[in-house]
């Protein structure tokens, strides 16, 4: 196989760069061979990562026969089971999807806001008033709180306060990027701990699902595993207890973490940048359609992606540009990079909320969210929270920076965080 240009440096320093510093590498990477690399990882394996459009529409918009998702289904299953979104390819992937995908469009999920506004109001009010503090974790606990409730369904409770504290432990053990290099987690204990807590974790949940299922206001309730529980698909079936336990730890995996760190993202990124903030507070005190809030969160996701890669596994032979792969070969659209297309958005570095004032974003050049059958089912509900959080917090707050330099972005497992936890500086504002 004729593989593009790439990195000569040994396999392992390309790995290290890669889990390490993931941004300055794939930026190097770009600046010297182009936007189609080969990139050599083993043990991890080859990869080839690209940031063309077009080529990035090939791929999200190809048939689910030919590019199936490229991360290790076997180890992703052990996380998030075998009947998860994340794990399953074609048909079983669409019936799945069908069943959860109302869930999370228009007035149901709108019906969210005054619960996310409630559990931001009083997230608030822990914060330290006048003095410098990390969003960011105050984030992780607003919306691992709008997945208990929202969509696990949760009230507060002895069986709320034992998942979310379970849950907050199993989300500790992938903080570290090492968690990505297979042969540290068995040195470091990683793995018994992911089991004891799996098990705690699946216990609380089949417990709530049982119970669900056999409650009287189950028809009444608007929460997301109840929404879940009653969908059918085409031969008129219903999710099984293991596909309900698959979706809602894949929901709170993929919703959590990424949501709380676009959060903190997005206040980063105001804060450093005073006009941007001063014309959207007067955009929210003014009680307007949201569409500078919108254009900031667009902008924000796309200066400051949350998951910097998404990547796909051939099944079958497929030419992409200038050269021929063959099956099993994992190409890799970079988030990162492709938001950064200086033909698309000029001066890409810049944090410009204007960008999108006028046109929606084009989804080949702006992929925070993937693409094609696979694109993230919560997408709209992400924003959604976003916007909420956003609105609620600058309604009551005025946020400034710590200090004038901005935050580095540091890999967190397979997110990209503020490396400082967004520090900010909260005074609550004079009455309106």
């Amino acid at each position: 196989m004729s593989l593009p240009p790439g990195p000569q440096s040994p396999a392992w320093l390309q790995l290290l760069r890669w889990v390490l510093t993931p941004t300055s590498f794939m930026e190097a990477c770009a600046r010297r061979y182009g936007d189609t690399v080969s990139i050599n990882m083993t043990p991890l394996g080859r990869i080839v990562m690209i940031s063309d459009p077009a080529q990035v529409r090939t791929v999200f918009s190809g048939d689910a026969d030919t590019w199936y998702t490229g991360t290790d289904r076997a180890e992703l299953a052990a996380v998030v089971g075998a009947n998860s979104l994340l794990t399953l390819q074609g048909d079983a992937h669409m019936r799945q999807r069908r069943l959860i995908q109302p869930s999370f469009q228009g007035e149901r999920m709108r019906a969210y806001g005054s619960l996310i506004e409630e559990i931001t109001r009083n997230d608030m009010a822990t914060w330290p008033e006048g003095k410098p503090f990390a969003l960011h974790p105050h984030m992780q606990g607003v919306t691992l709180d709008v997945i208990l409730q929202a969509v696990f369904g949760l009230s507060e409770g002895e069986r709320l306060d034992a998942l979310r504290e379970a849950l907050i432990n199993f989300l500790r053990l992938g903080q570290s990027p090492l968690i990505l290099l297979p042969w540290l987690r068995d040195v470091t204990g990683t793995v018994n701990r992911f089991l004891v807590l799996h098990e705690q974790i699946d216990k609380l949940i089949y417990a709530e699902i049982s119970e669900r299922r056999e409650a009287s206001d189950l028809q009444s309730r608007t929460d997301i595993l109840s929404l879940m529980l009653q969908a059918r698909d085409e031969n008129d079936q219903p999710m099984t207890d293991e596909e309900l336990r698959d979706e809602l730890v894949t929901l709170l995996l993929a919703g959590h973490e990424t949501t709380a760190t676009a959060l903190a993202w997005t206040f980063e990124r105001l804060v450093r940048h005073p006009e941007a903030m001063q014309r959207l507070v007067a955009e929210i005190d003014a009680g307007e359609e949201d569409k500078y809030l919108t254009a900031v969160i667009r902008e924000s996701l796309r200066v400051r992606p949350v998951v910097p890669v998404f990547a796909r596994r051939l099944n079958k032979p497929v030419t992409l540009g200038d050269y021929d792969y063959p099956r099993g070969t994992t190409i890799v659209p970079s988030v990162y990079l492709t938001n950064r297309n200086p033909e698309r958005f000029p001066e890409p570095t810049a944090f410009r909320p204007e960008r999108f004032l006028e046109d929606k974003p084009d989804p080949y050049t702006w992929i925070p969210f993937g693409g094609g059958l696979r694109r993230c089912i919560g997408a709209s509900f992400a924003v959604y929270e976003m916007n909420t959080v956003i609105r609620t917090v600058l309604s009551r707050y005025s946020l400034t920076a710590d200090r004038p330099a901005d935050e580095r972005l540091r890999r967190r497992n397979i997110t990209l965080t503020p490396s400082r936890g967004a520090r900010v500086i909260a005074q609550p504002r004079t009455a309106r």
